[in-house]
């Protein structure tokens, strides 16, 4: 019971924490973020199943790492059909093609034999443990901090800042946009394959709508910007239900009053733009604040 817990919120951290990649650090609106998961679940399940099938002579721990790969360059290629042509515009067009990207993958999904259709996929082999869902999560972290205080994460944090701005100073903002989104997508993928390696067992409708609202949530609330944000609050998210399971009939309700409490006194999230650093930390402690700011592009700068 505790495992799964612990996958859950590895699963989540990775989720959120590239969803943040788009919706945060690039600032463009994404709604379909459970369509790449179902993408890199069913691409992973099936890869996975295939090798095995075949008799391909590999440890468990191999067959997972090629079926995740496999599932977040599915995702990636996905996102380039979408990412191209709706990227090139400024606005919330990305957002009103994820939302309905999300949806045409659950009912493409409901709809094909080799998915298993509404039956769901069956016989998927487990092969996530607590032990590689703990360093797929780390690497994946570490791959996203590395991204994001590099050239190109500084490059993408301008667009979020002045689009028009970045492209007058000559970042190519139409190839960052892309970069950026599908980077979250990528690792969405690898998420969804984490997930599915799990449960043994696929339904198209848990990649629903509402999935992705959750996956927002986390954003949000840990701070659009801030992977430390995704973390903590992938973390508090996936207890929480856990925590009030005894008070199943009101467990929705207080869920809720959290969330909206949250969004009345710190509209920012948890951490706004900000990451955890121990020696901030302690030098904020002392002056009785625990947040320090990220360091923003600004105006002229």
């Amino acid at each position: 019971y505790y495992v799964g817990i612990i996958v859950f919120i590895g699963v989540n951290i990775i989720l959120a924490s590239s969803l943040n990649i788009a919706t945060g650090f690039l600032g463009q609106l994404a709604l379909g973020h459970a369509g790449f998961m179902a993408t890199g679940a069913y691409t992973s399940a099936i890869t996975a199943m295939t090798l095995i099938d075949r008799g391909v002579a590999l440890p468990n721990s191999v067959i997972l790492i090629i079926s995740l790969i496999a599932a977040g360059t599915v995702s990636l290629l996905v996102s380039l059909i979408i990412g191209i042509p709706s990227l090139r515009l400024r606005g919330d067009y990305l957002g009103i093609i994820t939302l309905g990207f999300g949806e045409v993958i659950r009912v493409f999904i409901n709809n094909i034999k080799f998915t298993g259709g509404a039956q769901g996929l069956t016989g998927i082999p487990m092969l996530t443990t607590f032990d590689n869902t703990f360093w797929i999560t780390v690497f994946v972290i570490f791959v996203l901090y590395t991204f994001t205080n590099s050239k190109h994460g500084r490059a993408i944090i301008s667009i979020r800042e002045d689009e028009i701005a970045a492209e007058a100073v000559g970042i190519p903002t139409t190839f960052y946009k892309v970069l950026g989104f599908s980077t979250a997508a990528f690792f969405g993928g690898v998420g969804g394959g984490l997930y599915a390696h799990y449960l043994a067992f696929l339904d198209p409708n848990i990649f629903g709508f509402m999935r992705s609202v959750e996956i927002l949530v986390i954003v949000v609330l840990g701070g659009m910007g801030s992977l430390t944000g995704s973390i903590i609050a992938a973390i508090v998210l996936t207890i929480l239900p856990e925590a009030l399971r005894d008070f199943a009939q009101y467990r929705l309700l207080i869920y809720s009053f959290l969330l909206v409490a949250m969004m009345i006194f710190r509209p920012q999230g948890l951490f706004g733009t900000a990451e955890f650093s121990m020696k901030m930390f302690l030098h904020k402690l002392r002056h009785n604040q625990i947040i320090s700011p990220r360091k923003e592009i600004k105006d002229g700068d």
